[in-house]
C-alpha cells in the first residue's frame, strides 16, 4: 500500500506539471498569432486589447469559483474538468469570426486558467505537505517552459501545403474584403499570406490535444483518488490555523500583487525602455528581454534542486535581497550598459522562485485550503494588470523619465518591507501552543523537584551507611586493643593461669598452653591418676 501511494503521488505531480506545462503554452501562443486572430475578426490589432481584458476577468473569475470548488470536491476532478475546458476553447479560437465571440472564449479560457493555477497549487501542497518544495518549483517552472515552447511552436511551419495555404488566404481575402469594403484586394492578400497560414491553425490544435491527453489522464487519476481521503485530512487540518490566519493571507496577497505586478511590467517594457532611454538597437532590446525571460526560466529550473536543501524562508530572503539590489541598479546606475545587462539577468533570476516559494512558506505555518490560495492567485493576478496599466500611464506623461525602472525599486522595497512582518506574524504563538509550554515546564519543574529528592535520600544513605562501617571498625580496633593488653598484664607462672585460661579458650579458640609448652599436658595428667 505504501508503494501504491507513493506512486500516485508522483502521478499526481506529474499530471499537475504537464497541466502548467500546458497553462504556460495556452498563455502565451496568444502573442505570437495576435495579427492572425485580428485577421479573423476583420479588426486592427490595436482594436483588439478587450480579448486581453476578457482573459484576465475570467481569470479572476476562475480564481475565486475555483477556491470555493476545491473545498466542496475532489479537485482532481475539478482541474480534469477546466483542462477539458481549455481544450474546447482553443480548438474553437482559430475559426471564430466575431469578437465578441473571441472574446467570450478568451474569458472561458481565461476562467480554466484561473482554476487550474489555483488547484494546482493546493493539490501539490496537499500531496507533498512539508515536502512540496522542490514538486512546488517544478509545478512553476514547467509553466516558464511552456512559455518558453509556445512562440516557437507557432512560429514553426506545421501546416498544410503552400497550395492549400494560398488558396486557404484567397477565401480569407473574399470574408476581409465583405467586412472591410474599403479595403483593396491587392493591399489585403499579401497581409493576409503572412499572417494567416496553416502554421497558426495548427499551433492552436497541437496544445489544445496536448492539454487534452492530460485531461484524459487527470481523470483516470481521479478513478484512483479518494474524494473522502482528501475531506478527511482537509477536516483533520483544520486544527493547524494560524493564530492571525486571514491577517497573514491578507499580507501575502499584497505582497504577491506587488511581485507578480513587477514581474510582469519589467518583462512587458524592458524592449520599449532598453529603445528609448538606452539607446540600443531593435536587435539589442530584443536580446535584453531575452536575458530577462532566460534568467527566469533557468533559475526557476535551478531552485527544483534548491528547494531540496534549503527552507522556503531562506529561498525568499535571497530572491528578495537580489531583487532589491538589482533593481537599485537599473533605477540609479542603468546608464552603465554594464549594469543595465547585469541587473536585468539578476532581477530575473530574482523573480523566478518568490510565488512557489512564498505558498510553500505559508504552509509551513497554517492550512492552505481553496479559498486561501484563491487569494494568492487573484492577488498576482491584479497586480499584473494594474501594476503595468499604472507605469504605462506615468510614462505617457513624463516621456522623459523612465518609470519603469524605478517602479521595480519601489516594487522591491515594498517586498522586502512586507516579508519581515508576515514572518514575525506567522510564528506568533496560540494560545493552546502556550498552555502546552507552561504545562511541559511544569512537568519539568516537578521532574527536576522528584530528582533533587531521590539525590538527598540516597547521599544521606550513603552517609548513614559510611557511618555504620566506622562504628564497626572502630569496635573492632577497641576490642582487638582490649584483648591484648589484657594477655600482656597475665605473667608467665601465674597462680591465675588456669582460672583464665578457659576464658581465653573462648576468645581464641586456641588450646590451653601450659608452661612448658606442650598442650593438653596437664588434663592428660589427671586422666592418667584416674586410670590408676
Amino acid at each position: 500500500r505504501c508503494a501504491d501511494g507513493a506512486a500516485l503521488r508522483w502521478c499526481i505531480t506529474g499530471a499537475l506539471c504537464a497541466s502548467f506545462l500546458g497553462l504556460g503554452m495556452s498563455v502565451a501562443v496568444l502573442g505570437p498569432t495576435f495579427p492572425n486572430l485580428a485577421a479573423n475578426v476583420g479588426a486592427n490589432v490595436s482594436d483588439m486589447y478587450y480579448i486581453f481584458v476578457g482573459r484576465s476577468l475570467g481569470f479572476l473569475g476562475g480564481s475565486v469559483v475555483g477556491g470555493v470548488l476545491f473545498d466542496c470536491m475532489n479537485a482532481t476532478l475539478l482541474l480534469a474538468l477546466s483542462m477539458l475546458g481549455t481544450t474546447a476553447g482553443l480548438y474553437v479560437i482559430p475559426w471564430c469570426k466575431e469578437s465578441l465571440l473571441l472574446t467570450v472564449l478568451m474569458s472561458v479560457i481565461g476562467g480554466s486558467m484561473g482554476i487550474l493555477d489555483t488547484g494546482a497549487n493546493v493539490l501539490t501542497l496537499n500531496t507533498w505537505g512539508s515536502e512540496s518544495g522542490p514538486h512546488m518549483q517544478a509545478l512553476h517552472f514547467s509553466f516558464a517552459a511552456g512559455a518558453f515552447l509556445a512562440p516557437i511552436l507557432a512560429k514553426m511551419p506545421l501546416g498544410a501545403s503552400e497550395s492549400d495555404e494560398l488558396a486557404g488566404a484567397e477565401k480569407t481575402n473574399q470574408s476581409v474584403l465583405k467586412s472591410v469594403p474599403t479595403a483593396s484586394a491587392a493591399s489585403t492578400t499579401p497581409a493576409l499570406k503572412d499572417h494567416h497560414d496553416g502554421d497558426f491553425l495548427w499551433s492552436y490544435i497541437i496544445i489544445g490535444t496536448y492539454i487534452l491527453f492530460t485531461s484524459i489522464f487527470l481523470f483516470a487519476l481521479y478513478s484512483k483518488s479518494s474524494s473522502a481521503r482528501d475531506k478527511s485530512k482537509a477536516t483533520a487540518q483544520k486544527g493547524r490555523l494560524a493564530k492571525h490566519h486571514w491577517s497573514l493571507v491578507g499580507l501575502l496577497f499584497i505582497f504577491f500583487l506587488f511581485y507578480v505586478g513587477a514581474e510582469v511590467t519589467y518583462g512587458s517594457y524592458v524592449f520599449t525602455y532598453a529603445m528609448v532611454f538606452a539607446e540600443m538597437t531593435e536587435g539589442e532590446a530584443a536580446a535584453l528581454n531575452s536575458v530577462f525571460w532566460g534568467a527566469f526560466a533557468m533559475c526557476r529550473g535551478v531552485a527544483i534542486l534548491g528547494a531540496a536543501f534549503l527552507s522556503p524562508a531562506t529561498m525568499i530572503v535571497t530572491s528578495l535581497v537580489c531583487s532589491a539590489a538589482s533593481s537599485s541598479a537599473l533605477a540609479f546606475l542603468a546608464h552603465y550598459r554594464a549594469l543595465l545587462w547585469t541587473g536585468t539577468a539578476v532581477y530575473g533570476a530574482s523573480m523566478a522562485t518568490v510565488f512557489p516559494s512564498g505558498v510553500s512558506w505559508i504552509e509551513q505555518y497554517t492550512v492552505v485550503e481553496g479559498k486561501t490560495a484563491s487569494m494568492f492567485v487573484v492577488g498576482g493576478a491584479l497586480g499584473e494588470m494594474c501594476i503595468p496599466a499604472v507605469v504605462g500611464y506615468l510614462q505617457g506623461k513624463f516621456h522623459h523619465f523612465p518609470v519603469v525602472t524605478y517602479a521595480t525599486f519601489v516594487t522591491s522595497i515594498m517586498t522586502v518591507l512586507l516579508f519581515p512582518v508576515m514572518h514575525k506574524l506567522a510564528n506568533v504563538p496560540q494560545e493552546n501552543d502556550l498552555k502546552e509550554v507552561s504545562d511541559s515546564e511544569t512537568r519539568k519543574a516537578l521532574l527536576t523537584n522528584s530528582r533533587l529528592t531521590e539525590d538527598e535520600e540516597d547521599e544521606e544513605d550513603a552517609r548513614e551507611w559510611n557511618d555504620a562501617d566506622f562504628e564497626v571498625i572502630e569496635m573492632n580496633d577497641k576490642q582487638q586493643n582490649s584483648l591484648m593488653d589484657t594477655s600482656c598484664r597475665i605473667p608467665e607462672d601465674s597462680p591465675a593461669e588456669v582460672s583464665l585460661q578457659p576464658h581465653l579458650d573462648d576468645v581464641l579458640d586456641d588450646p590451653p598452653v601450659v608452661a612448658d609448652g606442650s598442650p593438653g599436658r596437664q588434663n592428660g595428667n589427671v586422666d592418667w591418676e584416674k586410670s590408676d
